[in-house]
């Protein structure tokens, strides 16, 4: 159940009614519009509670929510949201976000050397992981804290805000201390524990698709983030898992405009788990900026060949440059600039 506030609704007739929620049993999260405040309301909610509700100073209307999923969907807030990483703005016709780095952070010079190449060829964030989750308990899992304290190093010398993933609750605190950004990985979509506590950071967290996971699923992951109180959710299309053996995973460009319909939050995607091979990344990066995603999340490494994960998958600098000279003649076609890095100051 919504409650719709008047436009002209004071901030106490808006304390009022969340009192009131409250009092009738239900949890009362308000969402503030750039005309007017809703107030949503969670649990059992009897017929009575909406017609008492709508009688309050300042309430304009009930709306009853039919998706199952309600912060993020469209019927509770019509107007896009906008997630900061940083300085950059994603989401709601912003200027295409990439975010680009190394799939692992393996050394500090590969880090830095691929975060100056990514910036320098218009990427606005860095990526980079620390922790990884790996299929096999026997391949790279990351440096761990040291390797968050390189990734920080190397978006401060390029002058880029990051994003990196985070495994454990017990790890959010520490990783939100280096990051500017959360991601949550496809392994850890449905991990309900990890998604309640990056909810409560208030930081923007980076929510990628489980590799079997369904669009109501993705989104109702992302209600755990939001009913904690964070509205700074950006969902991930990277790819689900079918019978198709050519790529790594198939990578459901329709997801994007899908939901898109269905949500208010930012959509990007990820082409480089989306296929697993280099050199169909550029080729689906292209064709999800074509079908509406607000940004973009490729893996880029010196020398994929020697890479400790993920190289397979990986571009070069001369391949992400020239992937970057082409991503803005699509981005104007479907009337989306592509958002320009910020320059590096000594």
């Amino acid at each position: 159940m919504l409650v719709v506030m008047k436009r002209d609704a004071t901030q106490a007739e808006i304390d009022q009614v969340v009192a009131r929620v409250s009092e009738l049993g239900l949890t009362a999260i308000p969402l503030p519009g750039t005309e007017r405040t809703a107030i949503g309301t969670f649990g059992v909610a009897a017929q009575e509670a909406g017609e008492q509700l709508e009688s309050m100073p300042g309430v304009q209307e009930i709306v009853y929510v039919s998706r199952p999923f309600k912060l993020s969907s469209r019927e509770v807030r019509a107007e896009d949201t906008i997630v900061r990483i940083g300085g950059v703005e994603v989401g709601a016709g912003r200027p295409v976000a990439v975010m680009a780095g190394p799939c692992s952070v393996e050394t500090r010079e590969q880090t830095i050397a691929t975060a100056r190449a990514v910036h320098d060829a218009g990427a606005t964030v860095l990526r980079g992981g620390a922790y990884k989750p790996s299929t096999s308990p026997y391949h790279f899992r990351g440096l761990g804290e040291p390797g968050l304290a390189i990734l920080q190093e190397a978006g401060r010398a390029a002058g880029l805000p990051v994003v990196t993933e985070v495994l454990t609750p017990g790890d959010v605190d520490l990783v939100a201390r280096h990051a500017d950004c959360l991601q949550i990985g496809t392994r850890n979509s449905q991990n309900f524990s990890l998604l309640d506590a990056v909810g409560e950071t208030r930081m923007p967290v980076l929510l990628k698709r489980g590799m079997s996971g369904t669009i109501e699923e993705l989104l109702l992951s992302a209600e755990y983030i939001l009913a904690k109180g964070n509205p700074q959710v950006i969902l991930c299309e990277r790819g689900i898992r079918t019978f198709e053996k050519y790529t790594r995973n198939t990578f459901d460009v329709s997801a994007i405009p899908l939901l898109k319909r269905l949500s208010h939050l930012p959509v990007i995607a990820d082409p480089s788990h989306g296929t697993g091979k280099w050199y169909l990344v550029a080729p689906v990066a292209l064709a999800a900026v074509a079908a509406g995603a607000d940004g973009v999340i490729i893996e880029v490494h010196p020398s994929p060949d020697h890479a400790l994960k993920d190289g397979f998958q990986s571009l070069t600098f001369e391949n992400f440059a020239g992937l970057m000279r082409t991503l803005p003649g699509v981005a104007r076609a479907v009337g989306r600039p592509v958002a320009a890095a910020a320059a590096v100051t000594a």
